[in-house]
């Protein structure tokens, strides 16, 4: 990461810190330390069939923008499609989750504001070696560990979809 006077960074494309957290490969692009816990932004590569499990954020506003590939959003019951182009908004305190509903890798861009989140996904996931390595098997006490550490970090975790 290329820091610029006034506080200007520039990442060039493919940089940034990769992390493995339930199949899906997140990026980290920029956080809350270097924006002055403004915001923090990822992107996100989520295979065929994948996704988070249910949860809602109580300290931060979320805001996607699907770059690739077909998600399906649920967004407090109701079920959003989102192509490549697509944004939304999801504020705090929304259940929400989503699936890949396409045959091929789906990618988008994830802001929360303000900052924090990377936190919780820095301790939670497995460092990535590189984009083209396999996810490692994400397993009941996998998400166990999500489930106690959530709290900590103002997320609600509902694995069953409650």
């Amino acid at each position: 990461m290329e820091a610029y006077r006034q506080g200007v960074i520039h990442l060039p494309e493919g940089e940034g810190h990769s992390l493995w957290l339930a199949g899906e490969l997140y990026t980290a692009k920029v956080g809350g330390e270097e924006t002055g816990g403004a915001f923090a932004l990822a992107e996100a590569k989520t295979p065929p069939g994948g996704g988070p499990p249910p949860h809602i954020h109580y300290r931060e506003d979320e805001v996607l923008y699907v770059l690739e590939g077909e998600l399906d959003f649920m967004v407090e019951g109701e079920t959003v499609k989102a192509r490549a182009g697509s944004f939304l908004y999801i504020p705090r305190g929304t259940l929400h989750t989503y699936r890949n509903v396409g045959s091929g890798p789906a990618r988008y861009l994830g802001m929360v504001t303000p900052a924090g989140l990377e936190k919780f996904f820095e301790e939670v996931s497995v460092p990535a070696t590189s984009e083209t390595s396999s996810p490692p098997p994400f397993e009941e006490e996998d998400l166990q560990r999500l489930l106690a550490v959530a709290s900590k970090y103002g997320l609600e975790i509902r694995p069953s979809g409650q």
